[in-house]
């Protein structure tokens, strides 16, 4: 008898529940092109309600959010200041580049959190050699940097400082909501300095498709054609909206569990000789560990544990990354483990003489 897959590559791989079903099954739907699916309309009005926005725009992925907010807040030639392992920068197929024709500039931040301290040395205004900045982005939280989140007295002074110098800021909230519930704080709250938002449905929410763009009335109706010169006019999408409003109402109450799943793991993992992590820096629902110290690389022990239906992804040789969600339960963490202790050598190889 095969044992059920515990899937922790990562919180995108969630499976719509029940309700969801029924609520896409019964979903009414229109033509959302012609503004005219109510799904999709109240998904957008409860979407900036929520962040205290006047409007948003219902998007097929983060990355498209992404890349509709950063060309409607620059030029081409200009440069977007991000931290080194933000999304946009990537995981986004170089869009920034091919899309808007931005120049990132990436800078390296203790757990991937930019101060303004680091930012403003970068700083480039009007220049006959230099590329003028155009827009600072961060990413709350940080999936590379392992699910690390933004105080809110940083992200606001950043915001206020670049406001001040007349740049924008954009926030990658692809995972807001677990940065809310680690800091117990509200979205509205974490998120109000922002000049725009993008945040995911179809991650530790739970929605199988989606996410929302928030921000002024003026910024959603032009992002509303970059998203139409994208190819994300989705016409009857209220199929995916019903779910999208299922998770936005009922997905952050349990992202709690997620993180306590997180916290669990790498607690555990932390005691295996041979991984090496700090679970004290674990918070949200991702984390990172080192298995150098295994004698093996990271996707040789990804095959090994592939092999007993435990799924964690190898990022680079010597790290892999581990992502709690809704369907992996404290028993499906407790088999992550038992498998892992099985596979990896009886000592590392380091210490056999």
């Amino acid at each position: 008898m095969h044992e059920p897959i515990v899937d922790l590559r990562s919180d995108t791989v969630t499976r719509p529940s029940a309700k969801m079903r029924r609520a896409m099954a019964e979903a009414e739907v229109g033509d959302d092109v012609y503004r005219e699916d109510p799904s999709v309309n109240r998904l957008q009005e409860r979407a900036a309600e929520i962040f205290g926005r006047a409007a948003a725009l219902f998007v097929p992925s983060g990355s498209m959010g992404n890349q509709i907010a950063l060309k409607l807040h620059t030029h081409h030639g200009q440069e977007v200041i991000c931290e080194e392992r933000a999304h946009i920068y990537n995981h986004e197929m170089g869009a920034l580049c091919a899309f808007s024709g931005l120049v990132p500039r990436t800078i390296r931040a203790e757990d991937g959190l930019l101060t303004w301290d680091l930012i403003a040395p970068w700083i480039r205004g009007r220049s006959d050699h230099r590329a003028r900045t155009g827009l600072i982005e961060l990413e709350n939280s940080s999936n590379l940097a392992g699910g690390t989140v933004y105080p809110p007295e940083i992200s606001r002074d950043i915001c206020e400082r670049a406001h001040a110098a007349g740049l924008p800021v954009h926030l990658d909230g692809a995972r807001i909501f677990n940065a809310a519930v680690a800091l117990g704080r509200d979205v509205r709250e974490l998120s109000q300095p922002f000049d725009s938002v993008m945040f995911c449905l179809s991650k530790g929410l739970g929605a199988p498709v989606g996410s929302m763009l928030v921000g002024s009335k003026e910024l959603i109706e032009e992002a509303r054609l970059i998203r139409k010169m994208l190819g994300g006019g989705m016409r009857q999408a209220g199929v995916l909206a019903a779910a999208g409003l299922v998770a936005l109402e009922e997905g952050p109450a349990r992202l709690a569990t997620d993180h306590a799943n997180a916290k669990f793991l790498a607690q555990e993992l932390a005691e295996i000789p041979g991984l090496s992590l700090n679970p004290d820096k674990v918070v949200t629902n991702i984390f990172f560990v080192d298995v150098l110290g295994t004698g093996l690389t990271s996707f040789e022990i990804s095959k090994r544990l592939a092999a007993r239906n435990v799924l964690i992804n190898g990022v680079t040789p010597s790290t892999m990354r581990i992502v709690t969600h809704l369907d992996v339960d404290r028993r499906g963490c407790e088999r992550a483990l038992q498998v892992m202790r099985e596979v990896l050598p009886a000592r590392p190889r380091a210490e056999v003489a």
